[in-house]
C-alpha cells in the first residue's frame, strides 16, 4: 500500500462516515424511505450517463442475471432498513452496529469458503466486533435510542454481507463494477418509491440543505463514489483496502458528534473501539514466518 492509496482509502472512509450525517440531516426534509429511493433514482441517471460517455456495455450475460436482480433486492433492503435506522436513532449507534459487517461477512465465508476459515486472529477480532455490537444494543440511555433502530441498523449490515456473499458465489462477480452498480440502483429506485408511501409522509419541512444533501448522496455516494471504491480495488490488494474498514465507524461517530452535537455515552465509545479493533483484526494477514 503506497502512500497515494493509503491516502485515498482514509479519505473515502471519512466521506463514507460523513455521508451518515447527510442521511440524517437530509431525513428533515424527506421520508427515509423516500430519501434512499430519490437517491438511487438520480444515481441511475449519474451511472447511466457515465457509462455511456466511458463506453461502459450494458449488456450483461444472461447467466449473470439472477446475481444481479439478487444484489438489487439486498441493496433494496439495505438501505431501506439504513435510512429508516438513521431516522430514528443516532448517527454513532446506527454506525457501530451497521459497520460490523465484516463480522458476519467473515462467519459466513467461514461456512461458504474453505480458502476463507477463521483463524486465531480472525476469531479474536469477532469476539471483539461481536462484544462491541452488544456492548451498543445493550445501552439503552440517551434520547435517540429505539430496538427498532438498532435492529434496522443490524438488519442492513446483514443486507450488506449478504450482497458481497452473492456477487463472489454468481456470475456476476466476472461483471464489471459499474454494471454491478446499476443492478442494484435500478432494482432498488422503483421499489423504494413504490413502498416509501406507506411507510410515512414522503416529505417534510424540505429547505435547501435537504436537497444539496440528496444530491451529494446521487453524485457523490450512490453512483461515483461506489465506482471510485471499485477503482481502488482494481489497483491495491482487496485485503489491504478491506484493512482501512475500521476507520468509517470511527468517523461516524465522531463527526456525529461534531456536527451534529449527539451525546455519544461512554458505552457507545467503548463499543467503537471495540468493533474498530476487532474489524482490524478480521482484516489483517497474519505475519509469515
Amino acid at each position: 500500500m503506497d502512500l497515494f492509496g493509503a491516502a485515498a482509502l482514509i479519505a473515502f472512509a471519512l466521506h463514507l462516515a460523513f455521508n451518515q450525517v447527510v442521511i440524517k440531516v437530509t431525513g428533515g426534509g424527506f421520508g427515509p424511505v423516500f430519501q434512499a429511493g430519490l437517491r438511487s433514482a438520480g444515481a441511475v441517471l449519474v451511472l447511466y450517463l457515465w457509462m455511456h460517455m466511458r463506453g461502459v456495455s450494458f449488456s450483461v450475460p444472461r447467466n449473470a442475471w439472477l446475481g444481479g436482480i439478487a444484489s438489487g433486492l439486498f441493496f433494496t433492503f439495505e438501505f431501506l432498513c439504513l435510512f429508516s435506522a438513521l431516522d430514528i436513532t443516532t448517527v454513532s449507534r446506527a454506525s457501530v452496529i451497521f459497520y460490523s459487517m465484516p463480522v458476519w461477512l467473515s462467519l459466513i465465508a467461514h461456512v461458504f469458503f474453505p480458502g476463507e476459515r477463521l483463524t486465531p486472529l480472525k476469531i479474536t477480532g469477532l469476539l471483539l466486533a461481536m462484544t462491541g455490537v452488544a456492548v451498543a444494543l445493550a445501552d439503552r440511555s440517551g434520547g435517540d435510542v429505539s430496538w427498532a433502530g438498532d435492529l434496522l441498523a443490524l438488519t442492513s449490515a446483514f443486507c450488506w454481507a449478504a450482497i458481497v456473499i452473492c456477487v463472489r458465489i454468481t456470475p456476476l462477480s466476472e461483471v464489471p463494477p459499474a454494471q454491478q452498480l446499476m443492478f442494484q440502483v435500478l432494482i432498488s429506485a422503483p421499489i423504494l418509491l413504490l413502498l416509501a408511501p406507506f411507510l410515512g409522509p414522503l416529505l417534510r419541512d424540505v429547505a435547501p440543505i435537504h436537497i444539496v444533501g440528496l444530491l451529494f448522496q446521487i453524485v457523490a455516494i450512490a453512483s461515483l463514489g461506489f465506482l471510485a471504491w471499485f477503482w481502488l480495488m482494481t489497483i491495491y490488494p482487496a485485503s489491504s483496502v478491506a484493512s482501512f474498514s475500521f476507520l468509517s465507524p470511527v468517523f461516524s461517530v465522531i463527526l456525529g458528534w461534531l456536527l451534529l452535537s449527539e451525546d455519544v455515552a461512554p458505552s457507545v465509545w467503548g463499543a467503537l473501539v471495540l468493533v474498530a479493533s476487532g474489524i482490524y483484526l478480521i482484516n489483517r494477514k497474519p505475519r509469515k514466518t
